[in-house]
């Protein structure tokens, strides 16, 4: 399907809480010296007018990033994430939001490399004129379930898989756990991190979605942020990330940022602490 734009929902609650732990990430594996490879199956457009009429028809971006921006000085660990942002904004706003491969390209080092797949026509077309003159990336205007095994194992073979779908149909959720057993198979000692929503209960299949990646790796640091009561509906209350091989210490550096980033984006309904991280374990 090729209706998804990102346009309508950049920078909201999911966008910052996932583009906060792929910095995390990030900044665990350039601790290291050796060049690596940032991989992201549906890289959107590259960066978002969050005051276009895609944004203003949502006004999502004003309960993600509109209140992360205004508490950005409570996260030191995040800075890489608001330089990013500002790059975008030289008046010193934040009406253009980068997506995960311009978050990636500002901290990638010149040694490092970025492949990135969109297969939306109108959205590669943006991102090439976003990522033009950049030596580092790679483009491929495909489909990121086919193109990711395909594409590996990268060379420099060290790096980081963002899957990051937008799961507007029920057979990306099965498309997500195939994609990664194939990709794993060929690339088992990368880094990769699974993007998925928190549904209403009717709806939700985030559970799902895990137990099958576990029949095909051996265990996932799953974290989740929650901003409001899951509800009957349909609508996004909240997300998660599934990360397979995550970097030494990465998961004391996310426990030490993930109370205070749900305090700032939770809307003021929950009772409860709206965050949460665990291992899961395949069982043999």
């Amino acid at each position: 399907m090729l209706s998804y734009l990102h346009g309508f929902h950049a920078g909201n609650h999911a966008d910052v809480f996932k583009h906060a732990v792929l910095t995390l990430l990030l900044e665990a594996l350039l601790a290291k010296p050796k060049p690596l490879v940032y991989l992201d199956t549906h890289a959107g457009a590259g960066v978002y007018d969050l005051e276009s009429g895609q944004a203003g028809k949502t006004g999502e971006s004003a309960g993600g990033i509109g209140r992360f921006w205004a508490q950005r000085a409570a996260f030191p660990e995040l800075a890489s994430y608001v330089a990013a942002i500002a790059a975008h904004n030289p008046d010193g706003g934040c009406r253009r939001y980068p997506g995960s491969p311009l978050l990636a390209g500002h901290l990638l080092r010149t040694h490092d490399r970025l492949i990135l797949m969109e297969l939306h026509p109108n959205e590669i077309a943006t991102l090439r004129q976003t990522a033009l003159g950049d030596p580092r990336i790679h483009l491929h205007h495909r489909d990121g379930f086919e193109g990711l095994p395909a594409l590996l194992p990268p060379k420099p073979a060290r790096g980081l898989v963002l899957i990051d779908p937008p799961y507007e149909v029920k057979s990306d959720y099965k498309r997500v756990a195939d994609g990664l057993a194939a990709a794993y198979a060929r690339w088992p000692t990368g880094v990769y991190a699974v993007w998925h929503p928190r549904l209403g209960v009717q709806r939700d299949q985030a559970d799902s979605l895990l137990r099958r990646c576990l029949r095909h790796v051996p265990a996932l640091l799953v974290t989740t942020l929650q901003v409001r009561p899951q509800t009957d509906d349909f609508g996004l209350h909240g997300s998660g990330m599934a990360i397979i091989n995550p970097p030494w210490q990465f998961a004391e550096r996310l426990t030490a940022v993930m109370p205070r980033l749900a305090a700032v984006l939770a809307d003021g309904s929950l009772q409860a602490n709206g965050w949460s991280l665990e291992w899961r374990k395949r069982n043999v």
